[in-house]
């Protein structure tokens, strides 16, 4: 935790209030986000209990299982959530536009452009906290190796025909989730913690209701109280006033109201199909429906809140303006949403329960690069996110006092200006040490050459002046300019190229031999719904 946060922290327990901790949103937002609010029955890793889903904060569309353990209706639960994702998903598929990249050209070994399609707009879905995020990935685990009837006549127990499609989708958002400053599926407590401090633990945070009392408490109430209540008050029957759907539900819900309604929704069922005659089976089934829509009603009781809250959050982000890298961020998730629309098209498997060491390797190097890039672009983007980086002595700012132009030392000389800098700040600066600043949206890099004074640091302009001998306009800081140098590169640099999956040492699992690969439908214990 940066010295910035821990401070906004401090204030927010003084204030009684959250204190920001970013001044622009470092997320995009869509205008037309899925909400899922999930909710889990305990006891039984991943197995549904309901959920409320859908892009209209007036309607949301109720799914609910009356019986978790019973397989059909777990599976029926899918179908139904299928209907709503996916259309939701298809709805971005067509709208394309023309883009280049970058790829390797078969013949030559060179990399060439290529005009691609690229979607205009990605879909995205929001969760509420991060163990909403972790059942997303389950949910897509558990069926995107489903068989359809269609696929595998002979199977016990088939899969309704959309199911495993909706897993392969769920399990790209999960895995893109995974990837630092990407917003196809948010979890919400994250998104607004890292946009304000709240005066509670980090794991506090994670419930929705506590963390919006901190940010928006009511007319004359604490922070402090307000998380109180929110996550302890409980009403004349012992159920909380609000309930978390974290997606596990209270355990007082759980004893006291649906167990008992589980029950009467299975001796309901079992007297139907006990019924001898017409005249008692209308009779039982009119107990059947009522137990049904009695599950269906305890469901909206515990998910209705947090889908309002989630809402209410989502507006108090929508008042920060975006940051200017937040559009680039979601460029990569728009290429990572066309590319998974290609390979689904293309027919292509599902994929792996486990990747293969080219595959993991570049899927770590891409997320160890990506925290790098959005920490940098967020401390570009942000001054309250520069200061903490102030702080830190990764970056300082200060006043231009001199410049003097020199040049290199080569049959071409090039323009070499020494810039002196008076600052306040204390950065961690060695002998030619490379510092940082952005010029036109790019990184122009200096050299540290020596200090001064106590406060007043020499560098040297190294790049970005142009192609002559003299520097372009505008490309050399000016005496009373106000800069700010950071000590982290802008832009990240790629790793070294891995060989191809054929080519990998024996060591990382490939060659010599033919790889025998593994069953992808194994059922583990987390695959159980």
């Amino acid at each position: 935790m940066s010295l910035i946060a821990t401070l906004a922290r401090l204030e927010a327990v003084n204030s009684g209030r959250a204190q920001p901790t970013a001044t622009v949103r470092h997320r995009h937002l869509s205008d037309r986000p899925l909400v899922f609010v999930p909710l889990t029955t305990a006891g039984e890793a991943g197995a549904p209990l309901g959920a409320l889903v859908g892009t209209d904060r007036d309607t949301p569309r109720l799914l609910a299982v009356p019986q978790p353990r019973d397989r059909d209706l777990r599976f029926a639960f899918l179908a139904e959530l299928a209907d709503v994702v996916l259309p939701y998903i298809d709805s971005y598929a067509d709208a394309v536009e023309a883009a280049e990249r970058n790829e390797t050209d078969p013949e030559t070994g060179k990399r060439v452009k290529v005009e691609v399609e690229l979607c205009a707009d990605a879909p995205q879905l929001i969760v509420p906290s991060r163990a909403g995020v972790d059942y997303v990935r389950l949910l897509g685990r558990s069926t995107r190796f489903r068989r359809t009837a269609e696929q595998d006549p002979e199977s016990p127990h088939p899969a309704p025909p959309h199911v495993p499609l909706l897993g392969r989708w769920l399990t790209h958002f999960g895995e893109r989730a995974r990837v630092p400053g990407s917003s196809l599926l948010l979890a919400l407590t994250e998104v607004l913690g890292r946009h304000w401090a709240t005066g509670q633990s980090s794991l506090e945070d994670q419930h929705l209701g506590a963390l919006l009392a901190w940010l928006d408490p009511p007319e004359g109430e604490s922070g402090v109280r307000a998380a109180q209540w929110a996550e302890l008050a409980r009403d004349a029957d012992g159920q909380l006033r609000c309930p978390p759907a974290g997606p596990a539900t209270d355990p007082a819900f759980d004893n006291k109201l649906l167990a008992p309604a589980i029950e009467r929704y299975d001796r309901a069922r079992t007297a139907l199909a006990a019924a001898e005659d017409g005249l008692e089976a209308d009779d039982r089934l009119g107990a059947l429906t009522a137990a049904e829509r009695e599950v269906h009603e305890l469901v909206r009781s515990r998910t209705l809140p947090t889908w309002q809250a989630v809402w209410r959050g989502l507006d108090l982000l929508r008042e920060l303006p975006e940051g200017a890298h937040v559009e680039e961020r979601w460029t990569r998730d728009r290429w990572s949403f066309t590319g998974h629309r290609d390979r689904v098209t293309a027919g292509e498997p599902p994929q792996p329960r486990r990747d293969d060491a080219v595959t993991a390797a570049n899927k770590l190097a891409t997320r160890e690069r990506e925290q790098a890039r959005l920490e940098a672009q967020e401390a570009l983007d942000d001054p309250l996110v520069m200061a903490g980086r102030r702080l830190a002595g990764e970056a300082f700012a200060g006043e231009v006092i001199d410049v003097v132009m020199a040049y290199s030392e080569s049959k071409r000389p090039s323009p070499r200006p020494l810039v002196t800098v008076r600052t306040d700040d204390r950065p961690q600066l060695a002998e030619r040490a490379k510092a940082y600043r952005s010029l036109g949206g790019k990184p122009q890099a200096a050299e540290f050459v020596e200090q001064a004074a106590e406060g007043v640091l020499v560098l040297r302009i190294v790049d970005r002046m142009g192609r002559g001998k003299e520097p372009e306009a505008g490309s050399v800081p000016e005496k009373g300019d106000r800069l700010c140098f950071t000590l982290f590169e802008h832009e990240q640099r790629g790793g070294a190229k891995l060989p191809d999956p054929e080519e990998t040492p024996w060591t990382h699992g490939g060659p010599p031999g033919e790889q025998v690969p593994e069953a992808p439908d194994s059922v583990t214990q987390e695959d159980l719904l």
